[in-house]
């Protein structure tokens, strides 16, 4: 090789060195949140953080996003199916809307308690029929996440020992569907969004609302509400969606990081859940007085509850296999 090519071998090598040096790293996974980073409060806080820390042990940089800095819940669903956003703590309606065999989860006294549910989706395979749904649109539901303990009856009225206590009182609903719900619980119903909430309680537009345990904690609402009834209506759930594009195009190494992260997230959390049995606690110092539905009274709201199940808009036969993986 004479002077000129050794030349030009190498200012060909400095430069391959340079634009290896120049190379950008990884871009950060963003991870849209449901709510301030609250490791304390918030279950998918718990997920969340648990998750990006195996990430992040394992090279794979993450930053958090609060909730709205990304948009509401549509333009984050928007964001994550065309491969914007990588991972968003999301609104099991949102999900829905790309595929409805996941609303199910939403249905008043179908599941037990959370293990329940679990059960469902993991071992009786109803994760992967939601997938099968809702990946072909851009995204995948890579778990189901717990906000807190399953919801109950919150009223300022009277203790709700039984289906019949609930006559007199008009509870603050969603939707329709609620509204429905409310009806068939012999109760009626009024939509109020969730910032007018405080007022309607105190001046008696409705009586009562369906929440996790914590909520009137969260929201200082303890000074009107006076009762709670725990009669784990609905497990209180977020669905951890991921980017479908994003994660199809990671290497076999980086998507078994991130399916172990999952994993990390998904027992954390759970973990977190048992110990909400506190919050019942802090309830009762609060001066609300907690009330547990027996086993026959609850038997009583879901067969009053039961013949609205069908009228949830699932896709042909899932309402079926729903019902087949629940059976105890």
């Amino acid at each position: 090789m004479n002077w000129m090519n050794k030349t030009l071998a190498a200012a060909v090598v400095g430069f391959g060195a340079a634009l290896s040096v120049a190379a950008p790293a990884q871009a950060e996974i963003k991870i849209a949140l449901d709510s301030p980073m609250d490791l304390k409060n918030a279950g998918t806080s718990v997920w969340a953080h648990h998750f990006a820390e195996h990430l992040k042990a394992n090279g794979m940089a993450t930053e958090y996003f609060e909730r709205g800095a990304l948009g509401g819940e549509a333009e984050k669903l928007d964001q994550a199916s065309q491969g914007l956003l990588e991972v968003s703590m999301s609104d099991v309606k949102a999900a829905g809307q790309m595929d409805s065999t996941i609303m199910a989860i939403m249905l008043p006294f179908f599941f037990k308690d959370e293990a329940h549910l679990d059960r469902a989706l993991r071992e009786k395979g109803m994760l992967d029929r939601i997938n099968a749904g809702v990946t072909p649109k851009g995204i995948r539901v890579l778990d189901i996440a717990f906000v807190g303990s399953a919801a109950g009856i919150f009223n300022t009225k009277k203790a709700v020992t039984r289906m019949s206590d609930m006559s007199d009182l008009r509870m603050r609903a969603l939707d329709d569907v609620q509204i429905a719900v409310y009806k068939a619980w012999g109760s009626t119903g009024t939509i109020v969004s969730w910032g007018e909430v405080p007022n309607a309680l105190q001046t008696g537009v409705a009586d009562g609302y369906l929440n996790p345990p914590i909520v009137p904690l969260l929201f200082g609402h303890t000074s009107f509400i006076k009762h709670f009834t725990d009669a784990q209506i609905i497990p209180s759930s977020r669905a951890v969606i991921v980017s479908e594009d994003w994660y199809q195009g990671l290497s076999d190494k980086e998507r078994k990081i991130v399916d172990d992260a999952a994993m990390k997230g998904h027992a954390a959390n759970r973990e977190w859940v048992k110990g909400q049995g506190a919050v019942i606690e802090k309830l009762k110092k609060a001066g609300i007085t907690v009330t547990e539905l027996s086993a026959a009274e609850r038997a009583k709201f879901r067969a009053a509850t039961e013949p609205l199940y069908g009228a949830l808009p699932l896709p042909d036969g899932a309402l079926d296999a729903w019902k087949a993986a629940a059976a105890e």
